[in-house]
């Protein structure tokens, strides 16, 4: 952690002053009582100390907090819940207030439109039963308290992503207060091009106040997962490995090697446990369900869970963390999986393994993930057939330090595989935010950034550069 994180620069404690008195209490500054508890993201891991904390409730407050903190020679960064809130603190943020939409959380369906409507701060549960009581469902993640906007601005990889594509793709429309303080609307027609550079551009565009995304019509799902000992990873993870590339479009699953602590809110058959877990669902009858997972049944798990089931469900199915944890984790995309990646994984993540890791995980992606989304965002496809991501709990320095240490060399065994590219919902770490996006769509995003934020008042996680007329990139 770096020193800046730990103290406010001179200057920019001042300018936060003119903060003072916005939003009826529901604004922070360093030294208030409400201030420590305001600036914790999701991951608690993340230090963020910023020049201000405010929770604004509606788009106007959203825009006045915009217009007074660059007026002030502030920074403004969007935040929901702060799940990968890492590569922002690591920036820097004595100058930058973060803006935290937790507040504005409303998710209401539309079926004569066929969306759902959620506030900037909404997190996806609300998302998922507001289109499910219309027998619907939304391309939501795998757990349920994930802020919509983040995930979804991001790219956004769920259980029906191989199917109908990233999340981003789904988007209809945003409500977005850009660096002026103007709340604009932007979709197909209507801005456009910032329509495009959003859906995968992330939060250098502005403060997305509202989204609205398709539903589709998915009242059910064959969903499930099953679970083998750790000792078994080998014959299940080359089997697996070996059929998710080219597998149809139908079915999205994922592979985690698991080294699970002895915790309360674990049920007790997976508390102090080591397993394989592949999880999943596939869009289908049930008689395609059982064809499409035969192959892994054939590997005799000593659980299995994969029935017709709510698609409501799935939100919980991953078993996802939920009301924040601290955690170190590091990611890739894989352009390939040979038998050689299945050595090297077994090697940091498998039953014999030294580490801290508590997660080692592949997303299988290929269908409808690897193809252009037509009228898609900036990020509308994934080149690769699977993203990495390993994981472990920073409950102290020290165990903070060892997973760091340990994810790092997970990654570097996989460092032939990787394609270069970077999932940036995965990437909780500061990365080259080019190694995102296709090559050709880099200056194109640029110049959005430059038009919209000429003066880089915003600033994001992974962040989209100005441009100085010079051509040089500028944050």
């Amino acid at each position: 952690m770096t020193t800046e994180l730990h103290t406010q620069s001179h200057t920019a404690v001042p300018r936060a002053h003119a903060l003072r008195g916005l939003l009826d209490g529901r604004l922070h500054l360093p030294g208030d009582p409400g201030y420590d508890a305001a600036r914790v993201p999701w991951n608690f891991a993340v230090d963020q100390r910023p020049a201000a904390v405010a929770f604004p409730r509606t788009a106007a407050e959203v825009a006045t907090v915009v217009r007074v903190a660059a007026n002030a020679g502030l920074r403004v960064a969007p935040q929901s819940t702060g799940h990968n809130a890492g590569p922002l603190a690591a920036q820097g943020l004595d100058d930058t207030v973060i803006l935290r939409t937790s507040e504005m959380a409303t998710a209401i369906a539309d079926p004569a439109r066929g969306i759902v409507r959620v506030e900037g701060g909404a997190i996806w549960e609300p998302a998922v039963d507001a289109a499910a009581a219309h027998g619907k469902a939304v391309l939501h993640g795998s757990s349920p308290d994930v802020g919509i906007a983040g995930y979804s601005l991001g790219g956004g990889i769920g259980w029906y992503a191989r199917q109908h594509g990233l999340a981003a793709s789904s988007i209809t429309a945003v409500e977005i207060v850009i660096a002026d303080g103007t709340l604009v609307r932007a979709d197909a027609t209507t801005n456009a091009e910032l329509f495009w550079a959003v859906r995968g551009g992330g939060g250098s565009f502005g403060v997305v106040t509202a989204l609205e995304f398709k539903m589709f019509d998915i009242e059910t799902a064959y969903a499930g997962m099953m679970l083998w000992s750790l000792r078994d990873i080998e014959p299940v993870l080359r089997a697996w490995a070996a059929w998710a590339p080219d597998a149809p479009d139908e079915i999205t699953t994922s592979f985690r090697a698991m080294r699970l602590p002895d915790l309360p809110d674990l049920p007790e058959f997976l508390r102090n446990q080591e397993l394989v877990v592949i999880d999943g669902a596939v869009l289908g009858s049930d008689a395609r369900g059982e064809e499409l997972v035969a192959h892994l049944r054939a590997l005799k798990p000593f659980m299995d869970t994969f029935l017709r089931v709510p698609a409501k469900s799935l939100v919980r199915l991953h078993m996802d963390p939920e009301g924040g944890a601290p955690g170190i984790s590091s990611s890739a995309m894989l352009g390939s999986f040979p038998d050689a990646a299945v050595d090297a994984f077994i090697a940091e993540a498998g039953p014999d393994a030294q580490t801290s890791l508590l997660m080692a995980e592949l997303r299988q992606l290929g269908g409808a993930l690897a193809r252009p989304h037509e009228g898609g965002g900036v990020v509308n496809k994934l080149d690769a057939q699977f993203v990495s991501f390993a994981a472990g709990m920073a409950m102290s320095p020290e165990m903070g330090a060892q997973v760091h240490a340990d994810a790092a060399r997970f990654n570097e065994a996989l460092a032939p595989f990787d394609n270069g590219r970077q999932y940036g919902n995965f990437a909780e770490g500061p990365v080259d935010a080019r190694s995102i996006y296709a090559d050709d769509v880099w200056t194109q995003l640029t110049g959005i950034r430059s038009a919209v934020d000429p003066h880089g008042v915003f600033q994001a996680n992974h962040a989209v550069p100005r441009l100085f007329e010079n051509g040089e990139p500028t944050a």
